[in-house]
């Protein structure tokens, strides 16, 4: 596919590398950003243009002025712990600003537009791996916030054609060591446990121990930064060649214990990594790993770094990026 398309959250972890994605593809990727989280020296393979997704007048400019074919949309909160504090917070920054970034879209006659979800709309999972058909039912705030955007686009009046990528545990750095993971507060449990093993941050709280897994620590399905933007870049073809709306569970089909991690990270690292024990966090399911069978037939994904990759990267990242 060619032509241009905004990417919201553009200057993000997972936004950035969307953009080197598109970028090496041939695809002109225009990032909109309001650098509330992200940072504008992750924005190198495109133009940065600073804005709010709920502001109309600064979609219409941007979307006219650029042309703009098509819209991949991460930007929002994504804190789980702060929007079970913080939920009318949540609901206007990630779905009332969404619906006016849809509709703007959509009276400016864009056609395409991909969607960051999370598999947190599952909630506690039903089944062993977790299918595009297994029933919803969120634990937080924030999962409450994607799935209200998955209806959103789903309504029968709607005219923008569109897919939905529901992300696991997106992981890991750029393997050129140009971009990742910058979150402050950073709350994803790779960067933090390399950050505690790198003397970087505070050792590591573990959420629970008595979660009904091997372990009694919570299990997540590990998915490449990169593997994802690859995704997004599949998504858009899909869509550019006349494919149906379409949702996608993204990620690796293995699912690994908080205390896996942790023994991982001081493996790939070579150094221990300090951590202590607290109580549940509110909002997390005692597992959630991938059946990513659908994305592999129809989009033909398949993610090719494992977990050790995925640490290998993200610490060589950490231990170099500006502090």
């Amino acid at each position: 596919m060619s032509g241009k398309v905004l990417v919201t959250g553009g200057a993000g972890f997972i936004g950035s590398h969307v953009c080197k994605r598109l970028a090496a593809a041939g695809v002109a990727p225009i990032a909109f950003d309001s650098l509330e989280k992200g940072h504008a020296g992750m924005v190198r393979w495109g133009p940065l243009v600073r804005g709010d997704i709920g502001d109309r007048s600064s979609l219409i400019k941007v979307i006219t002025e650029y042309n703009i074919d098509a819209i991949v949309h991460l930007a929002g909160y994504i804190e789980v712990g702060r929007s079970m504090r913080e939920p009318a917070l949540f609901h206007d920054n990630n779905v009332a600003r969404t619906a006016v970034l849809i509709e703007t879209a959509e009276s400016l006659g864009v056609e395409n537009f991909v969607f960051s979800s999370t598999c947190a709309v599952f909630g506690t999972p039903v089944t062993a791996r977790i299918g595009e058909t297994h029933p919803f039912a969120p634990m937080s705030v924030y999962a409450d916030t994607k799935l209200a955007v998955e209806r959103l686009l789903a309504a029968p009046e709607r005219r923008l054609k569109s897919v939905v990528l529901r992300y696991f545990n997106a992981a890991g750095a750029d393997p050129d060591g140009e971009i990742g993971e910058m979150h402050d507060p950073e709350t994803h449990l790779m960067p933090l446990a390399i950050d505690a093993a790198l003397g970087f941050a505070p050792p590591l709280t573990i959420f629970g121990d008595d979660y009904p897994t091997p372990d009694g620590t919570c299990v997540r399905d590990y998915v490449h930064v990169e593997d994802l933007a690859e995704a997004h870049l599949r998504a858009l073809a899909w869509l550019d060649g006349g494919g149906a709306n379409a949702a996608f569970n993204l990620g690796s089909g293995t699912g690994h214990s908080v205390r896996e991690l942790i023994d991982a990270t001081s493996r790939v690292s070579g150094l221990p990594v300090p951590h202590s024990m607290g109580p549940r966090r509110e909002g997390d399911p005692s597992s959630l790993v991938a059946d990513p069978t659908l994305a592999a037939k129809i989009l033909g994904w398949t993610p090719k770094h494992d977990l050790d990759a995925q640490l290998e990267h993200a610490l060589r990242w950490r231990r170099s990026m500006p502090r």
